[in-house]
């Protein structure tokens, strides 16, 4: 096969994701022989078939797999190739690279984020979570514009951060109703030996619960620890528990998953940072969103 008739590529393409010839023969406004026809030319320039037709529908064969990947890539192409031509006089969208710490709460990050979207359609902004840890260096080789964390920077990282501080919030312990009815008399003593779910070690929010519960003298049974603050929040609405969360959380927590507060641990703040490379921030974006006053959120 010298050449590849694109013609009969879009016509398996079509095939392939309607299932069946009739849906492909709606699909394209053609009969369903001429797309038969199309097809069989098409297996006899690759020399093996791409489908086995069942009484229901066409099933792909493993080169029929193989080829509609490449089906997809090219038609893909093609498709951001007419979209840049028509936006060719557009001005550019930059994109904006950020990294999430996780366990930063949602509602921090949407107001943090709050003066990139008011930049207008400028600027584009990829979002990707992860630990500390796996954010710093891809922060330092510049395929992250900022890092948003709820803990600056460790002094021990192997290369230049910068710290710019965004605002603080308290911890507030939250439960289901009835074990917060219970919880909430004698808080926080009341917490000494019943039943918690924390979030992970060395998380910002589980080191700060735990000095605190070295300077209170006694600590919860923990049940379970979490990496995800929305799985801790579920296994929490199933079983009898209390669990920590950001302050500014607890509303949500409260109106739209039913939780309850149990109290607040007086003396715990965690304070957002935002992590950059460089002192002098030039990205217009990343400015607008260390230099921004900070909404109700934080306040």
């Amino acid at each position: 096969m010298d050449w590849l008739n694109y013609h009969h590529l879009r016509y398996f393409y079509i095939v392939a994701r309607e299932g069946s010839l009739r849906g492909a023969a709606e699909t394209l406004g053609v009969s369903q022989p001429s797309i038969s026809t199309q097809l069989r030319q098409l297996e006899g320039s690759l020399g093996a078939p791409l489908f086995r037709r069942t009484a229901r529908k066409m099933v792909l064969t493993e080169l029929g797999q193989m080829v509609l990947r490449y089906a997809e890539d090219i038609f893909s192409t093609g498709r951001e190739l007419l979209s840049a031509v028509r936006q060719r006089d557009a001005q550019p969208i930059t994109p904006v690279f950020a990294g999430i710490a996780d366990g930063m709460p949602k509602l921090a990050v949407c107001e943090i984020l709050r003066p990139m979207f008011s930049l207008g359609s400028k600027f584009r902004i990829v979002c990707r979570e992860g630990k500390m840890e796996e954010l710093l260096p891809e922060l330092a080789v510049h395929r992250l514009d900022i890092v948003l964390t709820d803990e600056p920077a460790p002094s021990t990282a192997s290369f230049r951060t910068f710290n710019h501080p965004l605002g603080s919030c308290g911890v507030t312990f939250c439960a289901k109703p009835e074990t917060a009815r219970r919880l909430r008399k004698d808080f926080p003593q009341s917490l000494a030996s019943a039943p918690a779910f924390l979030p992970a070690e060395k998380t910002a929010l589980r080191m700060t619960v735990e000095r605190w519960f070295d300077a209170l003298g006694f600590r919860p049974v923990v049940l379970g620890e979490f990496e995800d603050p929305a799985l801790m929040k579920a296994i929490a609405a199933e079983f009898d528990g209390v669990f920590p969360l950001h302050s500014m959380a607890v509303d949500e927590a409260v109106e739209r998953l039913g939780f309850k507060k149990v109290g607040e641990a007086r003396g715990c703040r965690l304070e957002f940072h935002a992590i950059t490379a460089e002192r002098r921030i030039k990205h217009p974006a990343v400015v607008a969103v260390t230099e921004s006053p900070r909404g109700k959120v934080f306040k």
